[in-house]
């Protein structure tokens, strides 16, 4: 078994370290998180890779959030999110090699994002169109030595599969969510993993409940008290050889938040020895 690493989200700050919350919860592993697109310049990349260097940190991967709306539902989210809708792609598309240069500058793998809703009729025009989209930004991130990953949650696990192996470019992976793949009921995340396993590169550890009003994504909850089978999930990741880091991502805010990130450091920990 591999010695895993346990992270967080970190914000990226406009002013000051940006690490601070790595430190905060005596971890060495994050995903630098940024939705403000004008904070992608070089000098800043090269100030947080220092940062992270100083204090043995290990930047996974950078989250790179795209212009316009985001809507993470049922109703609107279709029309909004990712690369998916014609509405927004080619500014997103751009937007993402923005970020990969961003990414190059911090020293990390690969930038991640939310590809969308993906059609699931491969014959689908509007299945192409992301294809190519996703193409554009991969050869790019190509010219870079990046990777570019997408994170799992609005689409089910063989169209995900299916986008990776059609746009072909080698240079894809998954940044498994599996709370996502349950919100919003796309899939089992251990069963997913017979799909697109191969593929996974980083992991969010977030858990919750499948949708029981179909208008509406299930509930997040603390790792460990959802629908995600955290014990198997690892025994599989295990078998593929998954290296890679697991960072929570617990989408609240507040004291709560700090704490149950407090409780899966702990919770992560012990299934670790177990699985040993």
């Amino acid at each position: 078994m591999v010695d895993w690493k346990i992270g967080v989200m970190a914000p990226l700050c406009a002013e000051g370290p940006s690490l601070h919350v790595v430190e905060e919860f005596g971890l060495d592993a994050c995903q630098l998180v940024n939705w403000d697109m004008s904070l992608w310049d070089e000098e800043r990349a090269v100030n947080v890779r220092r940062e992270a260097e100083s204090k043995g940190i290990v930047i996974s991967a950078l989250w790179a959030g795209v212009p316009g709306p985001d809507v993470w539902d049922f109703i609107q989210g279709p029309d909004v999110l990712g690369l998916v809708p014609p509405k927004y792609r080619a500014e997103r598309v751009a937007s993402l090699k923005d970020a990969g240069r961003f990414a190059k500058a911090l020293g990390v793998r690969a930038a991640i994002t939310h590809l969308g809703f993906i059609p699931e009729n491969p014959t689908d025009p509007a299945f192409d169109d992301l294809v190519n989209a996703v193409r554009e930004v991969a050869e790019y991130y190509k010219t870079l030595d990046l990777e570019f990953w997408f994170e799992t949650g609005q689409e089910t696990p063989v169209a995900m599969l299916r986008t990776i192996e059609v746009v072909g470019t080698g240079n894809l992976g998954l940044n498994l969510d599996p709370a996502n793949l349950i919100l919003y009921g796309k899939a089992n995340p251990v069963d997913a993993l017979e799909m697109f396993g191969k593929y996974v590169r980083n992991v969010h550890a977030k858990d919750g409940f499948y949708p029981t009003d179909p208008m509406k994504l299930g509930e997040e909850v603390p790792v460990g008290e959802g629908a995600v089978d955290f014990p198997e999930l690892v025994r599989r990741l295990d078998a593929l050889g998954y290296d890679g880091e697991f960072i929570i991502e617990r989408e609240i805010e507040g004291a709560e938040q700090k704490r149950d990130i407090a409780r899966t450091v702990d919770y992560l920990k012990k299934l670790f020895e177990e699985v040993a």
